[in-house]
């Protein structure tokens, strides 16, 4: 049966429809798809990029997500969403922290347009103790190419480590084309 028109008078909107069909060439999945979620604190040198570990699964479709990466498994390259929160505690360097940058690095170099930077306005005065930067954002990626969440912070008045705490995320899923 073809519908040729629909008319706005002709439709009770208390009518109930009902689709017996089947649906073909439409939709698709997400995936392959993973979160990840931080289980301990780890401690970042200050004024360093250092390469965020210790993340457990909270799902893994495809697979894809080991030794602290994501690897795009072959035959699935195109358009990933791509996320992080990355969530720091400078208390044990003296609580007066300036600066925390996440960046995703692909394939071992930092993946141009992946960065967040929370910091003040270069004075070192900024006090804050707990604090994220996080960023979602899209790229195109090929079956190997592997993706890594590093840390950066600054701590001016400190001589210990800066935490990244277990609150961190990092996360990827294929965009349906």
């Amino acid at each position: 049966m073809a519908i040729d028109k629909i008319q706005s008078e002709s439709i009770n909107l208390a009518d109930t429809f009902a689709f017996t069909g089947t649906v073909t060439g439409a939709g698709g999945v997400n995936t392959p798809a993973f979160h990840a979620r931080t289980s301990t604190d780890q401690n970042l040198t200050r004024f360093t990029a250092t390469k965020i570990e210790n993340f457990v699964e909270e799902f893994d479709v495809g697979s894809c997500f080991a030794s602290n990466r994501f690897t795009v498994p072959s035959g699935v390259g195109g358009k990933y969403c791509i996320y992080f929160s990355l969530s720091c505690n400078t208390g044990t360097a003296g609580g007066d922290g300036e600066a925390i940058r996440g960046d995703i690095y692909k394939n071992g170099s930092y993946l141009n347009g992946f960065r967040s930077i929370l910091q003040d306005n270069g004075g070192f005065k900024m006090f804050i103790s707990n604090f994220a930067a996080t960023l979602t954002g899209a790229a195109t990626l090929s079956a190997g190419d592997y993706l890594e969440l590093y840390g950066y912070t600054a701590d001016q008045n400190a001589s210990g480590t800066i935490q990244s705490n277990a609150h961190t995320i990092f996360g990827a899923y294929k965009i349906i084309e």
